[in-house]
């Protein structure tokens, strides 16, 4: 293959964290207590409604990134397309979910160290022991990072296609002890468990699971090819979810019943309902391989947290809608004083599941966290909507500049994302019996947006004036050329760019 069709370590690198972010703790064990709240057919259909907006948020944000690569991706775009208040609460949204993310790693790190320590390891020093680990990478050069995350992401990877293989060799049968499953698990038990609260739980772990998607737009916007990368990233991560995760569901609403007391009872792997399964087979030896992979996962999804939420306080601040000093970099280009502000929240928000109960306050979190995911899907459709209106009011030819990348079926994508996240704010907030805890998050993001547009002022942007310029993003001719020769490729050469490894 020749070497202009072949992209760069960079790119390839950013490919493979793709395939890898988000997967954690929300895949590996909170599943358990999506199955044991929903119950089987809540839980297939919230993952798989869920799931379907990973390739709504990618194909409404992609068109932007492409264009405009900037790096606080879409708080930029709010602030030039719609209201610079919009995307005050946009990021104030965005870095709360993330920062909130560092702190329920922390405790699920907890969960997954006391499998091994059997509970003679305190609560305060596993959490110390997350956070050293987590945030230490950020006072090493970037490139460390980036391989940190790059390792991570494929034994993410590897962990995950061994759990999809051994799911699908104990449904069929495998070990001393194992057996057909004939799906007696949705026969025997309630399919659909506490109505539509059940199913409003579900979605609520589904989105804490798969993330907002946001961080591939961020590295986007710093790739050396956003065409190319983010190009790939919207097939590949829709993929990675739709498949791998609805699949992994159903796999464990088969091996696993619903009313098994070890799903929110369990320590370590051994809550997760795939190590259930191994246990129940009588296959030794995988719980303690998996459970290391899991932390593996765990210090990644936090780190990627650390990393996202400090470039959203830099772009805020580089936006002017929070101090400016938040913008400084360092010799390095890091944003020091952006990952301190974030870094102490995340402590702050880590430790106080010592003083007031690891449970309940993992439990706020994940609502937290879920609730600003769901805000910033609505605000993402809304600013792609804006982004279109200007293209059409100033005649801006865009969309058939050369290898122009538009959302497949628009409006398609941002509709939907829309409806669904709406669906699901509704659900979260008035099925779910712990109103306060999953409404939370959306009173913190629209009190802030609201405060701020009264206080300064903000102006609403006029598509017929609003910003199509800074930032915006011609191809050179060097990516022109990269294009060219891909595409010149056969089907199954570039078939092979998605599924390369290194």
């Amino acid at each position: 293959m020749d070497n202009s069709t072949v992209p760069s370590r960079r790119v390839r690198f950013m490919k493979i964290i793709s395939l890898g972010s988000n997967i954690g703790s929300g895949v590996f064990i909170a599943t358990g207590k999506a199955l044991a709240t929903g119950g089987p057919g809540n839980m297939v259909i919230a993952y798989t409604i869920v799931c379907t907006s990973v390739w709504a948020v990618l194909q409404s944000l992609s068109e932007m990134t492409i264009a405009f690569p900037v790096s606080g991706n879409y708080i930029d775009y709010a602030d030039r397309w719609v209201d610079p208040a919009l995307a005050f609460g946009a990021g104030f949204a965005e870095w709360l979910g993330w920062t909130a993310i560092v702190a329920s790693e922390a405790g699920f790190f907890n969960v997954l160290v006391q499998y091994w320590s059997e509970g003679s390891m305190p609560l305060a020093a596993t959490i110390s022991i997350f956070l050293f680990a987590c945030l230490v990478i950020f006072t090493l050069p970037n490139k460390v990072f980036a391989w940190f995350e790059y390792v991570t992401s494929l034994i993410k990877i590897v962990v995950f296609l061994i759990i999809i293989v051994l799911s699908l060799a104990l449904v069929l049968g495998a070990g001393p002890n194992g057996y057909m499953h004939h799906g007696d698990t949705w026969k025997t038990l309630p399919a659909f468990l506490n109505g539509f609260s059940g199913f409003a739980n579900c979605a609520l772990l589904a989105v804490w699971a798969v993330g907002d998607q946001v961080f591939i737009g961020i590295m986007g916007g710093e790739a050396e090819s956003p065409r190319f990368s983010m190009g790939h990233a919207t097939k590949l991560v829709p993929f990675r979810v739709n498949f791998i995760y609805v699949i992994s569901v159903v796999f464990i609403t088969l091996l696993v019943p619903s009313d098994d007391d070890r799903l929110l009872g369990g320590s370590g792997v051994a809550a997760s309902p795939f190590i259930i399964a191994v246990q129940d087979s009588g296959i030794p030896g995988i719980s303690s391989l998996l459970n290391a992979g899991m932390i593996c996962g765990v210090i990644a999804v936090a780190a990627e947290a650390v990393y996202l939420s400090s470039r959203v306080l830099r772009t805020m601040a580089h936006q002017k809608l929070i101090w400016e000093g938040l913008a400084r970099v360092d010799v390095r280009g890091r944003p020091r004083l952006a990952l301190i502000v974030t870094s102490i929240v995340a402590v702050l928000l880590s430790y106080i599941q010592i003083a007031a109960g690891g449970l309940t306050v993992l439990n706020w979190l994940i609502a937290i966290t879920s609730a600003s995911f769901f805000a910033n899907w609505i605000i993402i459709c809304f600013v792609n909507w804006k982004f279109h209106r200007a293209l059409k009011a100033q005649n801006d030819p865009l969309f058939t500049e050369l290898y122009a990348w538009k959302s497949s079926l628009w409006p398609l994508a941002p509709v939907w994302l829309t409806l669904i996240s709406l669906f699901l704010l509704g659900g979260n907030g008035f099925a779910v019996s712990n109103f306060f805890q999953n409404i939370l998050g959306l009173l913190l993001i629209f009190g802030f947006t609201i405060g701020y547009k009264i206080i300064f002022r903000t102006p609403w942007r006029n598509p017929k004036t609003a910003d199509l310029s800074t930032g915006r993003r011609s191809l050179s001719a060097d990516e022109i050329s990269m294009l060219d020769n891909y595409y010149r490729q056969p089907p199954w050469r570039r078939f092979l760019t998605y599924v390369q490894l290194w």
